[in-house]
């Protein structure tokens, strides 16, 4: 009986995914949001809760991430990462800053002390990797030129968890010096040891996963992914970490084939975790804090796409990438809840968790909205103020026609990649 009623559950959940995805395929906007508030009505204090899929779908959630970021690090060889790190990490520095500092403000002013401060930074510093994977997936940016420093911002966020999650446990936990210190060390150490297997040794594991045959290519990779995700997370590193550079070891046919090969896997986990996200959010303890949590997402959505716009500018990118990428890396997700999560679990402070779930629910719906519309709106605005350019013209058309192909922007090659 219980596994009719979880086959029933997941079922629905499935079928409900695809109807929603194709209902955003009509109208051609991402189907994130959609994913998040059938979550939200049919989770706890929902319309309909659901029990019996809740394991089956935690796990799903994580598989979820774990292969959107595999499949973005199959996108960038490890010398692209290197050297993009090399070159960006000044917009990591001026991402903590701007996007750390309003979270720890906000918790000060609002009394709940310096460890909630440093908690609502964590929660309000880190984008959604999963959630910015998906957006670019879908709208079909992966190629963009601004691609990469939107990755190197994300990288750097990933790769700064792997200090701040162990100093945020200590803290929470009250532990001494010595102990922190050593949580730390061995997640540093974790982090720079899978970083440098996957750029000094990435052929020699591009060749041992290499197989003709799909299904075992598709098996070693899964595999040899989850395994290392998971290994990562029991050193205190994070698990989205470990996935992103065992995509970034692997290259050539064997990283092509893999992409193919996971592609609709990606697609179907990546949706359980919006879906997941969303059934464990209890609608009424949103609307006490819904205020703060709005006015922080505001003012957090300003400079993410301020970060983004400085440091595409600083790598060279043209006016509309700037924005494009300022745009895209509003979203927060994934990092902010696990973030929130600790501190409820310590006792910190109890509006803390509605409070990050209502921040994040706001940004991880207006997340696809912003990766959208942000360069159009910028431009029409810009333009308005020149008095040349109408909003219609500004704003892309659903209708037109794919086999259109526009003329290159300034920005642009002559391929019209941007």
């Amino acid at each position: 009986m219980h596994s009719a009623v979880f086959l029933i559950e997941f079922g629905a959940i499935i079928l409900g995914l695809g109807l929603l995805g194709r209902l955003a395929g009509r109208f051609r906007f991402s189907p994130i949001p959609l994913y998040l508030l059938a979550g939200l009505a049919f989770g706890t204090g929902g319309l309909l809760p659901m029990g019996a899929s809740e394991e089956f779908v935690a796990i799903g959630a994580e598989i979820g991430v774990i292969l959107l970021l595999l499949m973005l690090g199959l996108e960038y060889t490890a010398t692209d990462l290197v050297s993009n790190l090399k070159t960006q990490y000044p917009a990591g520095l001026v991402d903590f800053t701007l996007n750390a500092v309003p979270g720890a403000l906000a918790a000060l002013l609002m009394g709940w002390g310096p460890v909630a401060a440093v908690v609502l930074a964590g929660v309000t510093w880190i984008s959604s990797s999963g959630v910015i994977a998906k957006v670019m997936g879908d709208l079909g940016r992966l190629g963009n030129r601004e691609t990469p420093v939107i990755l190197s911002v994300l990288v750097l966020e990933d790769l700064a968890m792997a200090v701040y999650l162990p100093i945020i446990t200590a803290l929470l936990a009250g532990v001494g010096l010595a102990a922190g210190s050593l949580t730390l060390a061995i997640a540093l150490g974790v982090a720079g040891a899978v970083l440098f297997v996957a750029v000094r040794y990435g052929r020699v594991i591009s060749r041992f996963v290499s197989s003709d045959d799909p299904e075992k290519l598709l098996l070693v990779v899964l595999g040899l992914t989850l395994l290392v995700a998971g290994i990562a997370q029991q050193l205190q590193v994070s698990a989205a970490v470990g996935a992103f550079l065992v995509g970034i070891a692997l290259s050539g046919e064997v990283a092509e084939g893999t992409h193919t090969l996971l592609s609709p896997l990606r697609d179907l986990f990546a949706a359980v975790f919006f879906v997941f996200f969303g059934l464990h959010t209890d609608p009424a303890s949103i609307p006490p804090v819904l205020l703060p949590a709005l006015a922080l997402a505001l003012v957090t959505t300003v400079t993410k796409i301020a970060t983004g716009y400085w440091a595409a500018r600083r790598a060279g990118i043209g006016v509309k990438g700037r924005w494009r990428a300022g745009g895209t890396l509003v979203a927060r997700g994934e990092f902010s809840i696990v973030i929130a999560g600790l501190a409820v679990s310590a006792g910190i402070e109890p509006a803390l968790g509605p409070l990050a779930t209502a921040y994040v629910l706001i940004l991880v719906v207006i997340g696809p909205l912003t990766a959208r519309y942000t360069e159009p709106l910028a431009a029409w605005f810009i333009g308005r103020r020149a008095g040349r350019t109408p909003l219609l013209a500004a704003v892309p058309s659903p209708a037109k026609s794919r086999e259109s192909v526009p003329e290159p922007a300034p920005d642009q090659d002559p391929a019209g990649r941007p």
